[in-house]
């Protein structure tokens, strides 16, 4: 099919206009996006938009307007990791009932076109914050922008998957056993070193499992810096990047946002551990344990400490995942390298959480 494209184009407008950025062929690209998303004409340019690890993002301009392309990263990837099909079967879900997510306009599973498989999803006006302290708001700023984080976790959480056409979008049975089981196959697949902290988690966590009260739809890497606020108030526009999304413990959501709370200011551009928070008008932890728990029917949540020792070894496999990439020449950032260098550091951490949860050794 990429092949019609790219003879019909070239046939339109001849062999000099031919242009690549970052490797992506734009005649073939621009051919499938008129052919499949509903109005498009005339894409005028490409811009990888910075940061991030895992699927690569662009902003489209084209006559028709503004749009999001996200793709899968060129070269091998580790088994399930960057599906974006699963990515946009999830956001074509959840927009038609209302939850802030992009648009989504076309999903290409063909890899002629661009190098690898891709979606394109509207391109959302409004803020990114990418610092937690949120340095350049006001205390009532803060206190709307962690408020309407916080609630929006929460409806996500009260979705029925299945009344939105997602009950097979995870497989049954105990979230935290599986994803252990995944984290440790991606860590091991990816593995360059011998972390003696990696270790220790991979034979604590498995054995200390807590038990599973809800099932719920997760995205995953929940934090502020995914997510689109409206330009005028604290209102989350859109919530982006879903690509861990499956069915699972909603609390892994919950505490993997709360882990901003319990990790120093200043470790990570999101983290807010011991700031003046009543000063700076964010909620504090238990402020945002109520408010969570308000909207969502709980009657409290448990020790988190497990959760964090969790997350932080989800991390570490992750980035792991980044480091191997780096190795093998096909991340898709230039900060990859110094990403790898953090997995002793998130592997300590978790082990330190894991202490405090009982862990001994």
């Amino acid at each position: 099919m990429a092949r019609r494209l790219w003879e019909k184009w070239m046939t339109a407008t001849g062999p000099d206009a031919r242009r690549i950025v970052d490797g992506i062929e734009l005649a073939w690209l621009e051919a499938w996006l008129a052919g499949h998303v509903p109005g498009f004409r005339d894409l005028a340019g490409i811009e990888k938009f910075p940061g991030g690890q895992s699927n690569p993002t662009y902003r489209l301009d084209a006559a028709s307007g503004r749009y999001v392309m996200r793709r899968k990263p060129f070269g091998p990837t580790l088994p399930s990791a960057h599906a974006v099909d699963r990515e946009y079967r999830l956001i074509s879900a959840l927009h038609p009932i209302g939850f802030p997510v992009a648009r989504p306009y076309a999903l290409c599973d063909d890899p002629d076109v661009v190098g690898a498989a891709f979606y394109i999803m509207e391109m959302v006006d409004g803020r990114t914050f990418w610092d937690g302290p949120l340095p350049e708001q006001s205390p009532a700023e803060r206190d709307a922008v962690y408020r309407s984080m916080i609630v929006t976790l929460a409806k996500l959480h009260r979705i029925d998957p299945a009344a939105v056409g997602l009950g097979d979008y995870g497989a049954p049975g105990n979230y935290f056993e599986r994803q252990v089981a995944r984290w440790t196959k991606q860590y091991r697949a990816a593995q360059t070193d011998d972390i003696a902290d990696v270790e220790r988690l991979i034979a604590w966590l498995p054995k200390t499992l807590p038990r599973q009260e809800r099932v719920s739809i997760i995205h995953g890497d929940y934090r502020i810096d995914n997510m689109i606020f409206a330009p005028d108030s604290g209102a989350v526009k859109a919530v982006l990047d879903w690509e861990l999304s499956t069915l699972g413990d909603p609390l892994a959501d919950f505490a993997y946002l709360a882990m901003n709370w319990a990790m120093p200011a200043g470790e990570h551009p999101a983290t807010i551990g011991g700031l003046d928070l009543a000063a700076l008008g964010i909620p504090t932890i238990e402020q945002a344990v109520d408010l969570y728990c308000a909207e969502t029917g709980r009657a409290g949540v448990p020790d988190l400490n497990w959760y964090f020792a969790y997350n932080l070894f989800r991390l570490a496999g992750i980035v792991q995942g980044i480091k191997k990439r780096f190795i093998e020449g096909s991340a898709s950032s230039a900060r990859a390298e110094e990403a790898g260098s953090r997995v002793p550091m998130l592997a300590a951490r978790a082990w330190d959480f894991a202490r405090r949860a009982g862990a001994t050794g």
